[in-house]
């Protein structure tokens, strides 16, 4: 069962948070440290924001995994077209449950939620070297739209 978090979820999504930033940090530990992003008490309100829905797969009375999402509405952008986008902020796995097809049935269900809102496209980040993640979303269909690039200046 896909469904929104709820307050009694709390504690199995920062279990789950803290697996998905030890991936993060593995793949760049100058940026990302050790924890979690978010607190219990952040939780509970992102829960409550119907603006940045946060749906969990639950099975057997056991959270498997989460997608964290943020519709953004480019309405009155002086560039960008006005349409509405879904992001994907964050979306993990719990490592016992990877290759269950988990991140896929969130995935389609939360694309299947943006075109009921209405939305143009989904949209997400990939961290370089996050190599599973890129070719999982790549079989979803996903396409780069834009590259990020840095220069890291060190001492």
């Amino acid at each position: 069962m896909i469904r929104r978090a709820q307050e009694q979820d709390i504690s199995r999504v920062l279990e789950l948070l803290e697996q998905v930033n030890m991936v993060h940090h593995i793949i760049r530990p100058d940026l990302f440290n050790i924890g979690t992003k978010y607190t219990g008490e952040e939780l509970l309100q992102l829960f409550a924001d119907d603006s940045r829905p946060v749906f969990v797969l639950e099975e057997d009375g056991c959270i498997r995994g989460y997608m964290f999402t943020w519709i953004i509405n480019h309405s009155g952008d002086n560039i960008q077209t006005p349409i509405l986008e879904l992001y994907i902020d964050d979306l993990c796995v719990d490592e016992k449950y990877r290759g269950q097809h988990v991140a896929t049935r969130l995935f389609e269900y939360v694309k299947d939620y943006a075109a009921q809102l209405g939305c143009h496209n989904v949209t997400l980040h990939v961290w370089e070297g996050n190599d599973g993640a890129m070719a999982f979303y790549r079989a979803m269909g996903m396409k780069t739209q834009k590259t990020k690039l840095e220069c890291v200046l060190e001492d």
